[in-house]
């Protein structure tokens, strides 16, 4: 039999914990809230209540791609729970002055969003996803980064695309990516094509496509990055 004071230890650990997370969405909730859904470094992709997240200086916090420090808490660990946080880091900022990396933000917020199953801790997950939006904000060859880290996000979903990947698109190969512009713009495209044609079996909410990733590819599409 549990100890009282483990037991009680068990209830606090269960109905409150403090975590890193990068904000995903915010959905305006009532007349003030928000609910926000974030990707946490230890307890995966979480949804809360954010109150007063309506608000213009809550507001700007929940932009998607920003980290914050947050903490959780509900009376019941099946419940959405509630949301404090703070700002740790402006992330969308970073990109505000660049219409294509914006985009691929949004693309990118929007994927792992609809993709991983909620309150599933996988600390890999917010590694990777942190490490491609600072490639996003930085690097010349965001594009390629973008697109390996679709193939990553599949493989840890359970689809294993390696093989093809590697008959079929170079650049999902390791392969270095064409030092031609207009080749590489294709090469990413390529990849980009293959991955989507797995990305809809692997959303955990059966959305019926990722917009803002489509307006990515188109964006893509039109010019070299």
């Amino acid at each position: 039999m549990r100890a009282a004071g483990a037991s009680r230890a068990w209830y606090t650990s269960r109905m409150q914990w403090s975590d890193t997370g990068i904000v995903l969405s915010a959905r305006k909730h009532g007349e003030t809230s928000a609910i926000v859904h974030l990707l946490t470094a230890q307890h995966g992709r979480h949804a809360g209540l954010v109150r007063g997240g309506a608000g213009r200086r809550v507001r700007s916090v929940l932009q998607a791609g920003n980290e914050v420090q947050l903490t959780w808490r509900a009376r019941l660990s099946d419940q959405l729970g509630t949301f404090t946080v703070e700002l740790v880091r402006a992330r969308a900022a970073d990109v505000m002055h660049d219409a294509a990396r914006l985009a691929a933000y949004t693309a990118a917020t929007e994927t792992v969003d609809a993709a991983l199953p909620e309150r599933e801790p996988e600390a890999a997950s917010y590694t990777q996803f942190a490490a491609l939006l600072d490639a996003i904000a930085t690097a010349e060859d965001w594009p390629v980064t973008y697109a390996r880290w679709e193939l990553g996000l599949l493989a840890a979903l359970g689809f294993g695309l390696e093989a093809v990947a590697a008959s079929r698109v170079p650049l999902l190969a390791g392969q270095p990516a064409p030092a031609d512009p207009r080749a590489r713009q294709a090469a990413v495209l390529d990849a980009l094509a293959l991955t989507g044609g797995y990305l809809p079996q692997a959303l955990a909410d059966h959305r019926t496509g990722l917009p803002a990733r489509a307006r990515l590819l188109e964006r893509l599409g039109r010019a070299n990055h």
